[in-house]
């Protein structure tokens, strides 16, 4: 959802040049989220720069010159190109889309595997994992603290719904931070639930029915996981309804059925 919100952040702001006629002039800057249309490019060069999504759309080059350019996400689409020399590029075929091209050469193309993708924001992933873990901590104290006070079905009930509430509130998060603290609330949360879990399950079954049950559960929890992950990606770009109904249904009824279960605190250990 985080990456979601930058993505949209970023198309938002998007530069969009149109009809514009660009005669002798020297391109040595980077060009970064741009959108090129109908442009007229005459006698430019365009040298030792990096193109980060950068669209060209309906435009003439005429005599340009392309030199050591790298380039990500950047296409050239139903575009006019005459004269035109493009040396020690990573400007591959597939990146000209219904392109006319006349007399231009691609000389010294750059070897090896170019990823055309995005640099992704490695410091804000690995702080929102770190965050998410620690989280977990404050949680564990306080369940460990309170499971004789509160009760065990309590502790778990009360977990899970309010980690559904969790997630429910993603519909008014609008911004980066407001995740961030719901993923540590929801975190810290849920894992006063798997303690509560692991002492009522200790409590209620002898150790050889709970081996297997808990060895076959995990294995479940570990599909869940993967499904789970699948189903927010392909749905988060088109609405994030969807997996956020989803988990907030299936805590509810978690946090439903685990009021329901037997009290256990007096209860002699098999």
């Amino acid at each position: 959802m985080i990456k979601h919100l930058q993505h949209e952040e970023y198309v938002s702001k998007v530069q969009v040049f149109h009809k514009k006629r660009v005669e002798n002039m020297i391109f040595d800057f980077p060009l970064e989220n741009q959108i090129h249309e109908e442009v007229e490019y005459i006698r430019d060069k365009f040298i030792n720069i990096e193109m980060k999504s950068v669209k060209f759309k309906d435009s003439l080059f005429e005599d340009c010159h392309f030199e050591n350019i790298r380039s990500s996400e950047t296409v050239f689409e139903n575009c006019t190109i005459h004269s035109t020399v493009f040396y020690n590029t990573d400007l591959w075929e597939a990146k000209f889309i219904d392109c006319k091209m006349e007399n231009t050469t691609f000389e010294h193309n750059k070897h090896g595997c170019h990823l055309d993708t995005a640099k992704e924001n490695d410091v804000l992933i690995y702080l929102v994992s770190f965050l998410g873990s620690l989280a977990v901590l404050p949680g564990n104290i306080i369940s460990a603290l309170y499971m004789e006070k509160i009760g065990r079905v309590k502790i778990i009930g009360g977990s899970m719904l309010i980690s559904a509430g969790c997630t429910f509130f993603l519909f008014l998060s609008f911004s980066q931070s407001a995740i961030i603290a719901l993923q540590c609330l929801f975190c810290g949360v849920s894992a006063a639930a798997w303690n509560g879990i692991e002492v009522v399950t200790v409590e209620l079954y002898p150790a050889s029915k709970r081996a297997t049950a808990s060895g076959v559960l995990n294995a479940l929890c570990k599909l869940a996981a993967v499904l789970g992950s699948s189903i927010f990606a392909s749905c988060v770009g088109i609405t994030k309804a969807i997996p956020i109904l989803l988990s907030f249904t299936a805590l509810v009824c978690g946090g439903l059925v685990a009021l329901n279960l037997p009290d256990t605190q007096q209860k002699i250990l098999q």
